[in-house]
This record gives structure tokens, C-alpha cells and sequence, in this order.
């Protein structure tokens, strides 16, 4: 199935989703989100999937959305959005809510292979897949983002103390905090990935289904589709404050997000300090 920015290949009941991006990091175009979206649609109608399981090319999941490459720009030129928070509401909404509760609520089993960074929107549709395994190499960062799932990856306290400092969460971190399921070192992920998925694909897809249905309604009940729709006002207004002329953080050069940058910041000081100690 030809796509622009993804692979879609399907094997021993298992279809396999790669976003195929490497040159920027995977970043979250409107066309990769919009194929993306396409393919999952494609592995859900199709009886032979029993099992989704979704990769990034190159060394990085996701570095998140994407703030300007030469074809998110062309795009958007083609394809214009509305202009004032209407048009930003609408647009975030659409990409990277109710696109992320239809991959969240595809009715087969769904598993992550995350490498390298896996940034905002990585951790979105990251997080939005049942299953998650780590390379060893794996670099989470979450924020206030659209879909903002992180006070239900782990326990609220500790998601606020992530998010306050705006750090990186390395792979065994991650695992410590309930956020991925497995770590294994890099150049082992595709092959483990794709081994748990063809083990779920020996089971019945109707009970899987029944399965993930069980587990996701006993979220919802717990009020998690109405926090994520509550919670995506709450980033447009923080994004809005970005703007603000007294916002504490400086505002980089390039199209990097502050907090991103703030975090990339801890990152090197930390790495320089253990350089030091070594």
C-alpha cells in the first residue's frame, strides 16, 4: 500500500507501520499524521491483521511534531489552515486528538518499537499503542501536549515532577515508571517487536479485541477520554502563553519548542557533569 511518509507491510497476521521520515527525525507532519491514520485504518479493516505493531525509520522514533520542514511548509502553502485560535483549535484537535483515540481505540492489539528520541507527539502516538518496548537508547519527553495521556502513564506525582523540570525520562526510567513495558538493546527491538506481536497473533482476535476492549473502558470510565478532551484546552492555552511578552523561558532560534530546549539543556549539562565524574 504506497504512502508518502509511511511503510505499510503485512506478515503472519501482523501488520507492520513504519513513519518514514529519517532525514527529520520522523517529525509529525500533517501528511505523515494524515498516512499514518490511513494505515491504521487499513490494518483495522483488514481480517488477515490480527495485530498492529509501529516502528520509525532511521535512529528515532519521533522528534515530535513538525514546526516547519520544506514539505510541512509547501503543504501548508497547498493546503492553508484557518487563521485565529479557531482555526488552531480545530487543526490540533483533529491531528492530535481525535486522530490519537482512533489508533488508541483500533479493536486489535497495537505495540510500539521506540528508539532514540521519542519527543511530544512521539510520546503521543507512542502512548497511544498497548504495548510499548524500548531500545536501550530510548529518550522520552512529555509536556502538556495535545494528547495529554502522561498523568495516566504513570502516577501523577511522578508526572508532575517530570514535567515541572522538563527532563528527559531514559529507557530503564521509563520502564520504572510504568510508561514502557520492556527494554532491549537497540539493534535487538525490530526483531522482539515483531516476535511478541506474531506470539499475540496466535490467539483468538476475537477474545484480543474483547481483551483491549475490557482494559480501555476501564480507563474511560475512570474519566480518561473526558481528560484528555479537557486537557487539550488547557495546552492551547499554554501554547497561547508561549506567546506572551513576559513568558519566563527564551523562545530559541530554529524550530525548536522552549521546554524542548530546556530539556536538551539538562540533558548536556548532566552528560557534561558525568563526564566530569568519570
Amino acid at each position: 500500500m504506497p504512502y508518502e511518509t509511511v511503510r505499510y507491510e503485512v506478515a503472519n497476521h501482523v501488520a507492520r507501520i513504519t513513519t518514514d521520515r529519517p532525514r527529520y527525525r520522523n517529525a509529525q507532519s500533517r501528511r505523515l499524521l494524515e498516512d499514518l491514520d490511513d494505515a491504521f485504518r487499513a490494518a483495522t479493516e483488514d481480517t488477515n491483521v490480527r495485530v498492529v505493531a509501529l516502528f520509525g525509520a532511521g535512529e528515532h522514533f519521533s522528534g515530535g511534531h513538525d514546526l516547519g520542514t520544506p514539505d510541512e511548509l509547501a503543504d501548508r502553502e497547498q493546503r492553508p489552515l484557518q487563521d485565529g485560535v479557531r482555526g488552531r483549535f480545530d487543526h490540533s484537535r483533529e491531528q492530535f486528538v481525535d486522530k490519537t483515540m482512533r489508533w488508541r481505540n483500533v479493536p486489535k492489539p497495537t505495540i510500539a518499537g521506540v528508539q532514540g528520541y521519542c519527543i511530544f507527539g512521539g510520546w503521543i502516538v507512542a502512548s497511544a499503542m498497548d504495548i510499548i518496548y524500548a531500545a536501550d537508547n530510548a529518550m522520552f519527553l512529555g509536556s502538556n501536549f495535545q494528547y495529554f495521556s502522561v498523568p495516566w502513564d504513570m502516577h501523577p506525582r511522578r508526572a508532575k515532577e517530570l514535567l515541572y523540570e522538563s527532563r528527559f525520562v531514559d529507557a530503564e526510567e521509563a520502564a520504572e515508571l510504568g510508561l514502557v513495558n520492556r527494554v532491549v538493546p537497540a539493534d535487538a527491538l525490530d526483531d522482539e517487536v515483531i516476535a511478541y506481536a506474531e506470539r499475540i497473533a496466535r490467539n483468538d482476535p476475537f477474545q484480543l479485541r474483547m481483551i483491549k476492549l475490557a482494559v480501555n473502558q476501564m480507563q474511560d470510565t475512570q474519566g480518561f477520554h473526558a481528560h484528555i478532551t479537557a486537557a487539550h484546552l488547557m495546552h492551547i492555552t499554554s501554547a497561547q502563553g508561549e506567546r506572551d511578552p513576559d513568558y519566563a523561558l527564551k523562545v530559541p532560534e530554529g524550530r525548536r519548542r522552549p521546554m524542548v530546549e530546556r530539556a536538551f539543556e539538562h540533558y548536556r549539562l548532566n552528560k557534561a557533569r558525568r563526564g566530569n565524574q568519570d
